[in-house]
């Protein structure tokens, strides 16, 4: 019987919360302040969880580090959310982190956009073809931030690799992003905005069904508000939620987004929850921008 990855395609049309990672002061991982930051986000009610994300410093850690957050994750969860695994690198790498993820307990996994200077569309193909092959029981939602590629190129993939459920769609362009969703498929695959609240409303005027949040780790409730507004319709009230998180997302798009996960991790510091410290090429904020990103996260509903 083909899979149809019914759960899957649920869990996408959602809030996919991508959690950060907490260190400890000697720089390492630390356990305790992640699990008491998923059990937040699961206590708040979120139910897609994806570690491995950018939020997550995923380029930032290890091999090692990168399996470790994969298996606190499913652990902490404990089938309370389905867990969505950022993979990525080269194509060994990231079939290893696949099947290491399916092998945790995982039901997704995310693929993030190749890094390499020179990405030919029908290598694109490619890429993830070998990484979907790989773990055909999995739900496979590539991570797309390449504004050349067409539509049709991922209609290919998904006509080779049925498991490709849906795309996290992050090409700052509301106008292409209808295109692209109606030439690659429109019902064909879930649409997840993939820059956040900023771009929910519009995408999902253009048929996303979910959006990826950093700003959840610090306030689910705010994130939820949204995405209930989106789902029933409700513009204006949407806009409400835009204007409420406005200032925080534009503080952690500055400068090319340099600090986008810079500023989560601040407001979570400011209330106590885990360190602020980010890994190169990343930076914490200097002392004289911190009370700015504080009066905010204490501003909102915790």
């Amino acid at each position: 019987m083909t899979a149809t990855f019914e759960s899957q395609r649920a869990a996408l049309a959602d809030v996919v919360a991508i959690p950060v990672t907490p260190f400890a002061e000697d720089g390492s991982v630390d356990r305790a302040t992640h699990r008491a930051l998923l059990r937040r986000l699961l206590d708040g009610g979120i139910g897609t969880l994806t570690p491995g994300g950018n939020t997550g410093e995923f380029y930032a850690l290890d091999p090692a580090e990168r399996r470790l957050v994969t298996e606190l994750t499913i652990e902490e969860a404990g089938g309370r959310a389905a867990i969505l695994v950022g993979v990525g690198h080269d194509v060994p790498t990231a079939v290893a982190s696949a099947r290491h993820a399916r092998d945790a307990g995982a039901s997704m996994v995310m693929v993030h956009q190749p890094v390499h200077p020179y990405v030919s569309h029908g290598g694109w193909v490619d890429y993830h073809r070998a990484i979907a092959r790989a773990v055909p029981e999995l739900g496979v939602v590539p991570y797309l931030r390449n504004a050349q590629l067409p539509g049709a190129r991922l209609a290919e993939l998904a006509d080779d690799c049925p498991n490709v459920v849906g795309v996290k769609y992050a090409v700052p362009d509301a106008a292409r992003f209808a295109a692209f969703a109606r030439d690659a498929g429109l019902d064909r695959f879930v649409w997840v905005a993939g820059l956040a609240e900023p771009y929910a409303p519009s995408y999902f005027s253009a048929g996303a069904t979910g959006f990826t949040s950093g700003l959840v780790n610090v306030a689910p409730a705010v994130s939820l508000n949204m995405i209930e507004a989106l789902r029933s319709g409700d513009y204006p009230a949407a806009m409400k939620v835009w204007e409420q998180i406005r200032r925080f997302e534009e503080l952690r798009a500055a400068g090319g987004s340099a600090n986008n996960v810079t500023v989560v991790k601040e407001a979570l510091a400011s209330l106590g929850l885990c360190r602020r410290e980010v890994r190169p090429p990343s930076k914490p904020l200097p002392e004289s921008e911190r009370a700015e990103v504080a009066a905010i996260a204490a501003g909102w509903s915790i």
